[in-house]
């Protein structure tokens, strides 16, 4: 905890304006993320008594980002890494003080690989051009995976050539791949990932367990506060001993790994195909049978288990769990449901259509300091049940 304010040059000269909370002490952000999380979900409960509401977990103010995702720009000759905007143009910010030490210092290599592999900048005005952006991401064990995301493969074999140099710059590099993404569109990546090395996917170790990051994997961005987060969904789901399990929206495995335990049946339900087969891996890794965890490739929003499981975790995109499946919950829901929530805006708005539920607990989890984002868990039980 500091009341120390972070200096970025980039937010001074308007250059970057992420960082929207930059000028208030870190102290005073996770005080207003608390105090607003808690009056969001006031404003709806109505009658239902108020969770109790755990002290809000902090972040490292800087240095905590594990995904840095840039764009490139400039030239073969100087390429930039950092942003684009309409009136300044590319701005490389390769040393933003949100990313990891271990990211800040792998993107003047990636720099020079650019120029090392003639790879030409896309080019917004003309279209021409071929790489547009370099996504990466840290473990905790200060490993790295690299995406490149290109037009097409017109630079395939020049980036085949002189991987092994970037592999030899980048001793902790272990994963390196390139996305194609041929429309002309602010869209950060496309559907067809191409794996040049011969490991796929990035461990990442999180409380004793090992997840394993594919490349169009989702995982949360700031580690640390992300096993924070699993450590109390573990004790929260412990208290309430469920036997059954289910997590919807469940990645590479993240909740339904930490929740495995004896006499309890945990089932991961993710629309991706291989984060299925990533979390499946992880769970062979911890040792667990797929009688005790097992995953399931489906839409999360539409999937029907055989049977109502004693407690669900929904972890949601920013939209939340939209109206049809808060009234799917409110109509035939499980006794408890365990919300993770990027977005204590939509968290409220499903709170209100799930009147039969009432907020046991939550907590704030600083997951984006120097910005109004958040995360928060929320315990929610339901008040009657179905008879």
């Amino acid at each position: 905890m500091t009341g120390l304010l972070l200096e970025c040059e980039h937010f001074d000269r308007e250059e970057c304006r992420s960082c929207t909370w930059i000028r208030r002490p870190y102290d005073d952000q996770l005080a207003a993320k608390d105090q607003l999380t808690r009056a969001q979900l006031a404003a709806v409960l109505g009658d239902r008594p108020a969770p109790a509401w755990l002290p809000p977990v902090a972040s490292s103010p800087s240095g905590f980002r594990t995904k840095a995702k840039m764009v490139v720009g400039g030239s073969v000759e100087t390429p930039t890494l950092g942003l684009w905007s309409s009136d300044r143009g590319f701005v490389d910010i390769r040393d933003c003080a949100l990313h990891t030490p271990g990211i800040r210092e792998s993107l003047p290599v990636l720099a020079d690989f650019v120029t090392r592999a003639a790879l030409p900048p896309y080019d917004i005005s003309t279209r021409s051009g071929e790489v547009k952006h370099a996504l990466v991401t840290e473990s905790p064990a200060g490993e790295l995976m690299v995406r490149w995301v290109l037009r097409s493969t017109a630079a395939e074999s020049r980036i085949r050539k002189h991987l092994p140099w970037l592999l030899d710059a980048l001793p902790t590099l272990r994963v390196v791949t390139l996305n194609l993404q041929p429309v002309h569109a602010a869209v950060l990546e496309g559907e067809r990932e191409v794996v040049l090395t011969d490991q796929g996917t990035l461990p990442m170790e999180v409380n004793g367990l090992t997840l394993h990051l594919g490349p169009r994997s989702f995982f949360q961005t700031n580690t640390e506060v992300a096993a924070a987060l699993y450590r109390t969904a573990r004790a929260w789901v412990d208290e309430v001993a469920p036997a059954t399990v289910h997590d919807l929206y469940c990645g590479v495995g993240g909740f339904a790994l930490h929740l495995a335990a004896p006499g309890r049946r945990v089932t991961g339900v993710e629309i991706s195909a291989d984060a299925i087969a990533a979390a499946d891996r992880g769970r062979a890794d911890a040792g667990l049978s797929s009688e005790q965890v097992a995953f399931v490739a489906a839409d999360a929003t539409s999937y029907v288990p055989a049977e109502r499981p004693e407690l669900v975790v929904v972890n949601p995109p920013r939209r939340g769990l939209g109206s049809e499946l808060a009234r799917r919950f409110e109509e035939s829901g499980p006794p408890a449901i365990l919300y993770s929530s990027c977005n204590p805006e939509t968290l409220a708005r499903d709170l209100a259509t799930m009147r039969s539920y009432r907020p046991e607990r939550a907590q704030v989890l600083d997951m984006f300091p120097q910005t109004a984002h958040l995360e928060a868990l929320a315990l929610l039980v339901r008040a009657r049940q179905e008879t």
